[in-house]
């Protein structure tokens, strides 16, 4: 072990307390990686490191083809750090709030289409435990638009008939409605859950050993469903979360309460998320606003079609 790395342990402990196991292993990554790096290049200790030591860190990140997103978080744990080794006495300022953070790339996860996730859902299965557990699952997942961390944590103290208690990302607490296929699919997996389940073991979700089922179990479980009842697409938690907020968004068109559900701090995550469709909103517009309502054919002045083909076709392609 270098002399770097005492001060790394002592932080991503700090994270554990407050912080999913995903984003604790990204954290400890992204350190291991720069503290590599400061061993190569003979940097000896925390108390030197300074943005020109970033930059090049960073740039040679890129020059290896990391991506826009990775490099980003790459940063946030280094500032993170930094502020540590502020505490601790050994920088007075934060290099890393310096730098420029990597314009991100506005990749969408696709929804599972609403009719091919609904007879998914309802494909019958083979009635035993790991089939019932797993049904549960998907139809928790689904229904609450779980993430992966959220799905894995609940506990059974955590749900009733009707809701979920939940910690989102930073601990976050909230509640999440179960719907009705959900519920149902709970109640027939905890009739036989104390066949799997050790004596105390207090998650929802376990494996054959009898214990709290995995983030990395989860996955591969729902990837292996997803291919053996013949979904044309790789199946992962994410997805379903992304096709709850989407269908929930197509039918309610209530952009605040799916924020709410998915435990998103700011609409703007929300927005991006749930991949709002454009024609909608200038449909929306055109019938709502008071100076935005549309004359039909010869009735419309030229400035006016202007306008509504502005709207209607040159943004359909500028898709959020």
């Amino acid at each position: 072990m270098s002399a770097l790395e005492p001060l790394v342990e002592s932080f991503i402990e700090r994270l554990r307390h407050r912080h999913s196991p995903a984003t604790v292993d990204a954290y400890r990554r992204d350190l291991a990686a720069l503290t590599a790096f400061m061993v190569r290049e003979e940097i000896p200790s925390w108390d030197v490191l300074d943005i020109h030591h970033l930059r090049r860190f960073l740039g040679r990140e890129r020059t290896r083809g990391l991506a826009a997103r990775s490099l980003a978080r790459r940063q946030a744990a280094i500032r993170r750090f930094c502020d540590l080794l502020i505490e601790q006495g050994l920088l007075s300022h934060n290099p890393a709030r310096l730098l420029d953070t990597p314009k991100m790339p506005r990749h969408l996860p696709r929804p599972v289409d609403v009719d091919v996730l609904g007879q998914f859902l309802d494909t019958p299965h083979d009635g035993s435990p790991l089939s019932l557990r797993d049904q549960a699952m998907l139809e928790l997942c689904y229904s609450s638009g779980l993430r992966l961390a959220e799905l894995a944590g609940i506990d059974l103290m955590d749900i009733d008939t009707q809701r979920a208690r939940v910690r989102g990302k930073g601990d976050k607490p909230r509640q999440v409605p179960i719907g009705r296929r959900a519920a149902a699919a709970l109640a027939e997996w905890l009739k036989i859950r104390g066949m799997l389940a050790g004596p105390h073991e207090p998650a929802l979700f376990v494996g054959t050993r009898g214990q709290r089922l995995g983030h990395r179990a989860i996955q591969l479980r729902m990837a292996h469903i997803g291919r053996e009842r013949g979904l044309p697409e790789h199946l992962h938690p994410h997805r379903l979360r992304h096709s709850f907020a989407s269908h929930l968004l197509e039918s309610s068109q209530d952009l605040r309460a799916v924020q709410e559900l998915l435990g998103h701090a700011h609409l703007s995550t929300t927005q991006v998320y749930t991949r709002l469709d454009w024609q909608h909103l200038a449909d929306t517009f055109d019938r709502a606003h008071p100076r935005a309502h549309r004359k039909s054919g010869a009735d419309q002045s030229p400035s006016s079609r202007e306008d509504s083909s502005f709207r209607t076709s040159d943004h359909q392609d500028k898709r959020p």
